[in-house]
C-alpha cells in the first residue's frame, strides 16, 4: 500500500511541477491527459486498487481523489493565468476589421413611424393611453350597447378586478376629449387586444393606428381627403380611396374604405381578388352621442374618426402573405427589411 501511496503522491508533484512550467494552453490539455487520461499515471496506478485489502483501500481512494482534485485545479487556474497574459502581439493589426451588424427596425415599427410622420405633416399630434382599459372607455363612452358582441368575453381579456386589456386605441380618443376643447387633432398608434384566433389574417395581439379630428363644421369631404392624402404618401400617388356603408356604434354615418390594389394599380389580381380594391378599416363622422358623453356639444362641434391596422399596412406594402411572420422573429425574414430605414 505505501508503495502505491507514493506512486500517487509522486505522480501529483510531478504533474504539478509540469503544469507550472507549461507556457501554453495546448501543452496543459497533454498535462490533463498524460496524467488523468484513461491511460494516464494516475488512471494505471488506481488499477492496483483492486489488489489491496478492503482495509487499504479507503486510504489510497483518498489518496488519489487528492491527487485528482489538484491537478484539475492547478489546471483551470493555469489557464486562467495563460489567457490573461496571452500577448497581443499574436493579433496581426494590419488585418481589415470585422464589420459588426447593425440592427434595424422591425417592419411593424417601420410602419408606425411612417404613418405617424404623415399624419404629423397634416397638423395632427400623437397621443397615447393605457393598454388596460375600463369598460367606460373601452365601450361605454364609444356608444357601444350593452349587449354588443365585442363586450363578450370570448370577444375581449378581462381582468379579475373588471377592467380589460383595451380592444382598440379608440378609448385615448375619449380621454383625450375629457381633458382637451376643441379643436382637436390626434393620431393614437398603439397595441391592441382581441380573443381572435391565430391564423394568416389574425392574431390576439395586434397594431392599430386611430385618428381624431374635431373642430367647428368638420365635413365627411375632409375624412376623404386625410385619407386619400396618407393613402398617396404611404403607397404611391396612383393610390385612390374608395368609401362603403357600413355601421359603427360611434360614428354617424359609418364607413369602410379601401385602397386601391397596389400590387395591379386597380386592375385585379390574385391580392385583391379581381376587385382592384384592398379592404383597410373603418372611418366615418362622430356620433353625436359621443360627443355629450365628454361634454362637447354637438351642435356646435363636427367631427370625424378613423382606424386602421398597422400589420395590414404592413403586408399590403411589403406583401406579407401571413401576418404571423411578423411576430416569430425570424432574423431572415426581418433582414429583408434593414433597407427600408
Amino acid at each position: 500500500m505505501s508503495s502505491l501511496k507514493e506512486k500517487l503522491e509522486s505522480a501529483l508533484h510531478s504533474g504539478l511541477k509540469e503544469i507550472k512550467a507549461a507556457k501554453d494552453i495546448g501543452l496543459i490539455e497533454e498535462i490533463r491527459i498524460k496524467f488523468l487520461g484513461k491511460k494516464g499515471v494516475v488512471s494505471q496506478h488506481l488499477k492496483k486498487v483492486g489488489q489491496l485489502s478492503p482495509e487499504e483501500r479507503p486510504e489510497i481512494g483518498k489518496t488519489a481523489n487528492l491527487c485528482k482534485t489538484s491537478i484539475i485545479s492547478a489546471i483551470e487556474e493555469k489557464k486562467k493565468i495563460l489567457k490573461s497574459t496571452t500577448s497581443d502581439k499574436s493579433i496581426d493589426i494590419s488585418l481589415p476589421g470585422r464589420r459588426r451588424g447593425i440592427g434595424s427596425k422591425h417592419p411593424i415599427s417601420q410602419v408606425i413611424d411612417d404613418a405617424v410622420g404623415i399624419f404629423r405633416r397634416m397638423g395632427f399630434i400623437v397621443a397615447d393611453g393605457p393598454d388596460i382599459e375600463d369598460e367606460f372607455h373601452n365601450f361605454d363612452a364609444l356608444n357601444t350597447p350593452p349587449d354588443h358582441p365585442s363586450r363578450d368575453v370570448q370577444d375581449t381579456f378581462y381582468l379579475d378586478d373588471g377592467r380589460l386589456l383595451r380592444t382598440q386605441t379608440s378609448p385615448v380618443q375619449i380621454r383625450v376629449m375629457e381633458e382637451r376643447k376643441p379643436p382637436v387633432r390626434i393620431v393614437a398608434p398603439g397595441r391592441c387586444y382581441r380573443r381572435d384566433t391565430p391564423d394568416a389574417t389574425h392574431s390576439m395581439n395586434f397594431h392599430q393606428i386611430e385618428g381624431l379630428y374635431v373642430d367647428k363644421h368638420v365635413s365627411l369631404a375632409e375624412l376623404k381627403g386625410t385619407l386619400l392624402t396618407f393613402a398617396h404618401e404611404m403607397f404611391g400617388k396612383d393610390v385612390n380611396v374608395r368609401f362603403r356603408p357600413h355601421f359603427f356604434p360611434f360614428t354617424e354615418p359609418s364607413l369602410e374604405y379601401d385602397f386601391s390594389c397596389v400590387n395591379c394599380n386597380g386592375k385585379g389580381c390574385s391580392v385583391c381578388k379581381q376587385s382592384g380594391w384592398l379592404e383597410i378599416s373603418g372611418a366615418g363622422m362622430v356620433d353625436p352621442e359621443v360627443f355629450k358623453r365628454v361634454g362637447y356639444d354637438p351642435e356646435e362641434y363636427s367631427g370625424y374618426a378613423f382606424g386602421m391596422g398597422i400589420e395590414r399596412l404592413a403586408m399590403i406594402r411589403y406583401k406579407i402573405n401571413d401576418i404571423r411572420l411578423l411576430y416569430e422573429n425570424d432574423i431572415r425574414f426581418l433582414q429583408q427589411f434593414s433597407h427600408s430605414n
